[in-house]
């Protein structure tokens, strides 16, 4: 045993400890450094989150983590300088590359889980899945711990989610996501008929009222007041003075135009009307990032849309003075393999090191946490599980990392199950 130990990487050993204390201990909280111990919770930096979620495995080597000293696993990606000393970016990431001082990026993050379903819902929610229980996901964490901020808006929005959204699990399905399919429609169905008046509406309403209230006082099940709830936030959303901010139409077409008429540039735009509207937590989804073929002629048009949509956000943040308490994070379920597979041109599921961008919010600017080797295929130094992206998002939300909420079956858990934040990336 002492050999294989000796054997392993430094992700390994610490995963590896950890293992066997929650195993034999029952508890994590020992292995965590003294600093952490003594700063599980912090004066909020941030106040919004805009999570920008990569899907299908984003390829690490070509966008955040190049090697341009190894051209076997580079392939048709080059490297190159950002505004920020001593960082380089994948060529296909330009206008990002200008905004690289604002930033930082941990280039050390590894998954135990390599197929989209479960990695992505590792991602979401620090826990694996499970048949038993579906645990809340991080706009869920904040939306239930943090409050609002617009009492007539959603405080968590998912814009461009397809089906198998991760929601509310055990919590009052009031703190899952208002999803958005397209962001250039905005919401839907939320102006009554032209041929029902106030009058008729409002006697419709307190029909409905009357009919419900013995079923929901005989029955007062978390799935009965979900039905309830769904009718008074659709009511006060229909009022507030604040619907507009799903509307991009209210934006000048030069600068839609520069985040890109793409749905993932127009989502990033309207993430950033909503978070000027006190919406607490956005997640904007770009898919396509499954790239086992021709991954350099796919980088050609995705890095494109990545690119400009992240920039422009970045910069549309700053300049109106919103970067300093809107956590901007980029983030996929895992990398891809550095082996550009023969004939395919592709890059295959590589969970073992892959990388993630933070900007705002308390992050540092311009600076580097982690490191692959010289391949990008293995961590090789200060190695993050998944969790703790979701654990630096709590804390700098004010969060604590400690605190412990049930569900409804008593079962204990946590904002980032047990994982530290990444304290070294924040300022």
């Amino acid at each position: 045993m002492c050999k294989i130990y000796k054997n392993m990487n430094e992700l390994s050993r610490r995963s590896f400890a950890k293992q066997i204390a929650k195993s034999y201990l029952g508890v994590s909280a020992l292995l965590y450094s003294s600093d952490l111990a003594a700063r599980t919770t912090r004066v909020a930096t941030a106040r919004h989150v805009i999570f920008l979620n990569m899907t299908g495995g984003m390829t690490h080597l070509d966008t955040f983590d190049p090697k341009p000293e190894n051209k076997e696993v580079m392939g048709e990606t080059s490297a190159i300088n950002t505004s920020a000393d001593g960082i380089q970016l994948g060529h296909w990431l330009p206008k990002t590359a200008k905004k690289m001082h604002l930033a930082s990026l941990v280039r050390s993050v590894n998954s135990n889980q390599g197929a989209h379903d479960q990695a992505n819902y590792l991602l979401h929610t620090s826990y694996q899945k499970r048949g038993t229980i579906v645990h809340p996901s991080m706009g869920s964490w904040i939306s239930k711990m943090s409050g609002k901020l617009n009492e007539t808006l959603p405080d968590n929005v998912k814009i461009n989610g397809g089906s198998g959204i991760i929601g509310a699990g055990y919590f009052e399905s009031k703190h899952g996501p208002l999803p958005l399919g397209n962001p250039n429609a905005g919401i839907q169905n939320v102006k009554k008929s032209a041929y029902v008046g106030d009058d008729m509406y409002n006697e419709r309403l307190s029909a409905s009222k009357a009919l419900n209230k013995d079923f929901s006082k005989t029955f007062p099940q978390k799935q009965v007041r979900a039905y309830s709830d769904l009718y008074d936030n659709a009511m006060s959303l229909m009022k507030s003075k604040d619907l507009e901010a799903f509307d991009l139409t209210k934006e000048p077409q030069d600068l839609r135009d520069k985040y890109g008429s793409d749905n993932f540039g127009q989502g990033c735009l309207l993430a950033r009307r909503l978070v000027e509207n006190k919406v607490r937590f956005v997640e904007v989804s770009y898919g396509g990032w499954d790239m086992h073929n021709d991954v350099f002629g796919n980088m050609e048009t995705k890095g494109a849309v990545l690119d400009s949509g992240l920039s422009s956000l970045l910069e549309d943040l700053e300049v109106r003075g919103l970067l300093s308490d809107t956590l901007v994070v980029v983030a996929s379920e895992f990398g891809r393999s550095p082996e550009i597979k023969a004939g395919r041109v592709g890059r295959d599921h590589h969970p073992s090191a892959f990388s993630t961008f933070f900007a705002g919010g308390g992050i540092k600017q311009g600076y580097v946490y982690g490191k692959s080797d010289e391949r990008a295929h293995y961590v090789e130094e200060n190695g993050v599980d998944v969790p703790s992206i979701n654990a630096t998002i709590a804390y700098a939300m004010g969060l604590s990392v400690e605190k412990t909420t049930y569900s409804p079956s008593g079962r204990p858990f946590k904002v980032s199950n047990g994982e530290p934040p990444i304290l070294e990336i924040l300022s």
